[in-house]
Parts: C-alpha cells; sequence; structure tokens
C-alpha cells in the first residue's frame, strides 16, 4: 500500500499542491486496519494451489482501498466523528475548511471532500488490483468476483441507510444489511475472490 500509494499520490498532487490534502487523509486511513480482506483473498488465493509473490499481495492489498471507501463513505452517511482513532474523513476537512476560513459551509465541503476521497480510494483499488503484476487469466477471474462484492457491499450500504431511517426494522432486514455490507464482503467475497 505505501509503494503503491507513493507511485499514484504523485498525480494527484502534481496537479495542485492544494490537493495534497486527499492523499495525507487516505494515507492516513491506510494506516490503520486488521487487513481481515486482503488476508483471507491471500489465503484463499494459497488454498487453491498459488504460490506467494509481491504480485499476489499487490492484488490482495486492493482490497484495503475498498475498504478505505466503504470507510469513509459510510463515516458520512452515519456522521461519525471519528475512525481508527482518528478525526473521520469529513471532519478533517470541515476542520480544514473552518481553519483557513473559507467561504460557504465546512460541513458541505467535508462531506464533498470525502465523497471524492472515497471515490478516489475506489478507483485506486482497481487501479492497484488490475496493475498487480497477476497473470492476467488469474485477474480476470478474481475480477468476476470483485465485480459481485463491489455491488453487494453498495447495496447492503445502502440497505444500512433505509434501516436507518425507517421507523421500525425487522430480524430479517437486519440480518440481510449484516450478511452483504459486512460478512459477505468481509469474509466469503474476498476467500472467493482469491480462490478464483
Amino acid at each position: 500500500l505505501d509503494a503503491f500509494l507513493a507511485r499514484t499520490a504523485s498525480l494527484v498532487c502534481d496537479i495542485s499542491p492544494d490537493a495534497q490534502p486527499l492523499v495525507a487523509s487516505l494515507t492516513r486511513m491506510l494506516a490503520g486496519g486488521k487487513r481481515l480482506r486482503p488476508s483471507f483473498a491471500y489465503w484463499g488465493y494459497r488454498a487453491t494451489g498459488g504460490s506467494d509473490s509481491d504480485s499476489l499481495v499487490t492484488a490482495c492489498s486492493a482490497l484495503e482501498l475498498l475498504q478505505a471507501c466503504a470507510l469513509i463513505h459510510d463515516d458520512v452517511m452515519d456522521d461519525s466523528d471519528t475512525r481508527r482513532g482518528n478525526p473521520s474523513v469529513h471532519r478533517q476537512f470541515e476542520t480544514l475548511h473552518r481553519d483557513n476560513a473559507w467561504y460557504g459551509s465546512s460541513e458541505l465541503f467535508g462531506t464533498g471532500a470525502a465523497i471524492l476521497i472515497g471515490d478516489l480510494a475506489l478507483s485506486w483499488a482497481d487501479q492497484m488490483l488490475i496493475g498487480s503484476g497477476l497473470p492476467s487469466h488469474e485477474l480476470d477471474c478474481a475480477k468476476a468476483t470483485y465485480d459481485v462484492m463491489r455491488t453487494e457491499l453498495m447495496a447492503g450500504q445502502y440497505l444500512d441507510l433505509v434501516e436507518q431511517n425507517r421507523r421500525q426494522t425487522t430480524v430479517d432486514r437486519a440480518l440481510t444489511v449484516i450478511r452483504y455490507k459486512s460478512a459477505k464482503y468481509s469474509i466469503e467475497q474476498p476467500l472467493l475472490m482469491g480462490a478464483r
């Protein structure tokens, strides 16, 4: 992740020094976490006879960028103040706005910046996976599962948002949210992606 960010982030910073906080915030986000999804993908690959390699580690690590996207967007939707012991991304950018006494709403600026950083992480996850160095036939097999996983994650996140805004929920609907926002995305699909 560090090597990928060092290479890729320079493009953002070359656009303008004002874009550097995007990279700094995402780098901070990626410094923590349990790395569950990459671990499951790695061991899914190894369990089906695949060998350890730097390319494999790079491909699996792309799931941390996907996770960063999900967490950043989730924090916006839940209006969370912190993540991994730091201010959540949207709060970081609200503070940047306020500290610079910029025009407009600090909250809207923070939300907008967080959405863009989450989208950047999602884009970079694809770039890291596809550019990992794994053979293209392996990536093609994994990509089908990866695409399903991303769709399930976004649908599960939306269902979570729906359930937060309904007057009543049911156990079945709550379990559906958990299944698609967490369980399938955290364990099942990464294992399957690695195996494929």
